[in-house]
């Protein structure tokens, strides 16, 4: 089986496309607000009378509301804040219009970037700012912002084929007390964060903080300063599937005193004291990031760790050493400077347990790295595939 639960993600995909499509019936109110940067913010909003900004139409647009933005660059004097929030019943959906590339620039934000040491104030994290729940955010394209997405105490979103990069810290982030969020089929890579040599900017961060239920699926998230996924002292279980995670950690930029990280999965942790959140990864790979493929970082808890490749990390593929009892299965290691350090983890069935040679079906990764699927799912290749036919490892 090539993928896992993508039907989710293209049902939500479909059901903020058909909002767009479906017009309203006559006499009934308009539930979407238009914005195009030939629009101006004294408009009604309409297909023909656009406003100009996504801050407007947040600040009219009511539950079960969308705003369809059309394609274009919408550069940033002010960050975005979003702090009004749908229902479980009457989500709010801010979307590009039938597909037309929207991008969302940050470049002229303040702490772009910031000085070496400064610290971003809460309010200006994120070209895209969010504390609100019930929202389906998809389709844009965030550069160039004090992070591209920053999330905070945020419940039941979901966030859907997002491209986040070149950003001045992490590309997307999700803290504080927030819940039942999917984030889908995310693309983030490139983010670097000079103001503090490297040490921040991943690719997507669910950090300092907990909350139930959130779910990653079908993320890319390479060539980043720090890591690909850092889910540093998260105390609940993130699930993560179908996500992949390469080239973390180099110093692209040349950043003075570097002190990026490099791990493709840094899955909680903080130096072995804690917290203890059962995170669970399946069915995902990390290759070639400058340190491991996926860590414990020191997360006491108890990880499920199947399905997954490492291959081609300058460290260790699975290296769960760092205080958790983590549970590996069937997973596949090859090509890393060292297989597996396990500590007080179990492992069974993966393929330094069978022993042997695994050589692969594709070192190419240009399908996997390329344009998605319609679906917006990754593409399926044989990459790091193993020849042996064995159940082992993941296949994306």
């Amino acid at each position: 089986m090539h993928r896992y639960l993508h039907g989710l993600a293209a049902a939500a995909l479909a059901t903020a496309a058909g909002i767009l499509a479906t017009p309203a019936p006559a006499g009934a109110a308009a539930t979407a607000l238009y914005v195009a940067v030939n629009g101006s913010d004294a408009n009604p909003g309409t297909l023909a009378a656009p406003l100009a900004t996504i801050q407007k139409a947040i600040g009219l647009v009511s539950a079960g509301g969308t705003i369809a933005v059309r394609g274009g660059t919408y550069a940033l004097t002010a960050n975005i804040q979003i702090t009004k929030s749908g229902t479980s019943s009457a989500p709010i959906t801010l979307t590009a219009y039938n597909g037309e590339k929207v991008t969302v620039d940050g470049e002229a934000l303040a702490y772009t970037p910031g000085a070496v040491g400064s610290t971003i104030p809460a309010a200006q994290r994120g070209a895209i700012h969010m504390e609100a729940s019930y929202w389906r955010i998809a389709g844009l394209e965030i550069v160039h912002g004090p992070y591209a997405v920053y999330c905070a105490n945020c419940n039941n979103n979901t966030f859907e084929r997002l491209s986040t990069h070149d950003n001045y810290e992490t590309g997307f982030q999700l803290q504080g007390s927030s819940a039942n969020n999917q984030i889908l089929n995310l693309d983030s890579y490139n983010n670097r964060d000079p103001r503090k040599n490297g040490e921040s900017a991943d690719g997507l961060g669910i950090k300092e903080g907990g909350g139930s239920g959130n779910v990653v699926r079908g993320a890319r998230l390479w060539n980043n300063v720090d890591d690909g996924l850092d889910l540093w002292m998260f105390t609940s279980p993130v699930t993560i599937q179908n996500t992949i995670a390469y080239g973390n950690g180099y110093n692209r930029w040349n950043i003075p005193g570097f002190s990026g990280d490099g791990n493709g999965f840094k899955l909680g942790g903080s130096g072995g004291t804690g917290p203890a959140a059962n995170h669970a990864v399946t069915n995902s790979m990390s290759f070639a990031n400058a340190a491991h493929g996926f860590t414990d970082n020191g997360n006491t808890g108890t990880i499920t760790v199947s399905r997954d490749t490492a291959w081609n990390n300058a460290k260790t593929g699975f290296d769960f050493d760092g205080g958790s009892t983590s549970k590996l299965t069937a997973n596949l290691a090859v090509g890393n400077k060292t297989a597996v350090a396990l500590g007080s983890s179990s492992a069974s069935g993966n393929s330094w347990n069978i022993g042997g040679s695994w050589p692969l079906q594709s070192t190419d990764q240009s399908v996997i790295t390329g344009p998605r699927a319609a679906d917006g799912s990754i593409a399926s290749s044989s990459f790091l595939v193993p020849s042996n036919g064995q159940a082992v490892g993941a296949r994306i």
